[in-house]
């Protein structure tokens, strides 16, 4: 196992693997991710009969499952897409974000990725898209989260880099009944190789410190009534697409 694996005894393909945790909070919280086989009310999907239990959350269930058959539809050896100007993939990057939300589902599209692709936000650091992406399935609750893109530019200040602005709410995989999260604004550079065209590093930023994030989920009363602690994010418009709008390729599980 590598540094910062999480063993809770669930022997799971979908787990994603973390590199390192950043912060001491981060570590210790992840002590309590729920299982991939239990419910939001703690209870295991599975008896020994391999029939639902009686008392699973009929939805939790079926994201779970459904969540689970898209990452298997993905095709993490897929060819990759040809290289192409900056501006045309920020363009088809906003529209399958937009569409697939993989930020927080893990709906992936393989094509766009180096093989050497790395991650990191303020909490871990992961190696590789299809541990990326089993790791944000199994964060993130699936029937609750959301990832609403806002834009995808390339940045105006940094080289190779594409800038996705976008709004997370719903709730975590941490502890019996998970944690909510305050609705916060995230900014997401992709860093494009020069020879390759395909996405080489990601890293996330959030535009509220790590300790009201915390705070705002294990004490959700409070927002709205102490000063220190960030307003939600306000609701994001949806947004429309031309049809002319083209999608490089389809190597997602949507």
């Amino acid at each position: 196992a590598k540094p910062g694996d999480v063993d809770n005894g669930n022997d799971n393909d979908n787990d994603g693997t973390v590199d390192e945790y950043r912060n001491i909070a981060t570590a210790f919280l992840s002590n309590f991710l729920q299982p991939q086989n239990t419910n939001r009310n703690g209870d295991n999907d599975d008896n020994d009969s391999g029939a639902p239990s009686a008392t699973a959350t009929a939805t939790t269930t079926t994201a779970r499952a459904t969540s689970r058959e898209i990452l298997s539809k993905i095709d993490f050896q897929a060819t990759k897409a040809p290289k192409m100007p900056i501006e045309t993939l920020a363009s088809i990057l906003d529209r399958e974000l937009y569409e697939k939300e993989w930020f927080v589902t893990g709906n992936v599209n393989p094509i766009y990725f180096d093989d050497k692709f790395k991650f990191q936000d303020p909490d871990v650091k992961v190696t590789g898209v299809e541990e990326y992406a089993k790791g944000v399935q199994k964060i993130f609750d699936q029937t609750t989260s959301r990832a609403q893109i806002i834009s995808t530019l390339p940045s105006a200040t940094a080289p190779n880099t594409i800038t996705v602005t976008w709004r997370l709410s719903g709730r975590v995989n941490i502890g019996p009944s998970g944690l909510p999260i305050k609705p916060y604004i995230c900014y997401t550079d992709f860093t494009i190789d020069e020879e390759s065209g395909l996405i080489v590093f990601q890293e996330d930023r959030f535009d509220i410190p790590g300790w009201d994030i915390l705070i705002s989920a294990l004490f959700p009363f409070l927002v709205g009534r102490v000063g220190f602690l960030r307003e939600a994010a306000e609701e994001v418009e949806e947004r429309v697409f031309d049809d002319e709008d083209v999608v490089a390729g389809s190597g997602g599980g949507r």
